[in-house]
């Protein structure tokens, strides 16, 4: 594998052509697509061998989950546990080819200041764990090149990732929400 160690220019650049890539995000290793580019989420979903069941959304502030389609009264059940590490499942109108047509995918606002930077200049991405179907989660680049290779245009290193919690999934419900995954956020 050659060292690609990408300057965060050179992976705005590489996400805003549409190409897809490898690279942490605030809680693992995710395979990334810039969430408005319909052909490089849907290579992603390829690539994972996903359908009908969504990857998730992370932003930099529900202004752009907005922009996506989401209704405001669903962000405005889970906004108080944002920016952090807590996915919310909301309903999402239009762009099928995000939630693959199931209606609803889990989304989040991250509070990592330097993804968020990230995520101000590409807009939202549609993340996947970086695996494949059965297969423990990519830990470093190597795990994660072995799941992927040369399908992937490239890969971010954030060094090993071990120790870091996945978020709690949460639902929203009539009287509050239901939690689906308790992860690093205790509800």
């Amino acid at each position: 594998m050659e060292d690609l160690r990408l300057t965060p220019v050179t992976v705005i650049a590489a996400l805003n052509s549409g190409k897809i890539g490898v690279m942490p995000t605030d809680t693992v290793y995710g395979v990334v697509a810039r969430a408005e580019d319909e052909e490089a989420v849907s290579r992603l979903y390829a690539l994972k061998r996903r359908e009908q069941k969504p990857g998730t959304l992370i932003a930099a502030s529900t202004a752009q989950l907005l922009h996506l389609g989401v209704p405001r009264e669903q962000l405005e059940k889970v906004e108080k546990w944002w920016p952090g590490s807590l996915s919310a499942v909301l309903v999402m109108h239009g762009r099928e080819y995000l939630h693959q047509g199931v209606g609803d995918i889990a989304m989040r606002v991250v509070a990592d200041p330097d993804l968020q930077k990230l995520l101000e200049k590409t807009g939202p991405l549609l993340t996947s764990s970086a695996n494949q179907p059965g297969e423990p989660g990519a830990t470093n680049l190597d795990e994660a090149w072995h799941y992927f290779g040369d399908a992937v245009d490239f890969y971010v290193d954030g060094g090993t990732i071990t120790s870091r919690v996945p978020s709690t999934i949460v639902k929203p419900s009539s009287d509050g929400v239901i939690v689906l995954r308790q992860g690093a956020v205790k509800i």
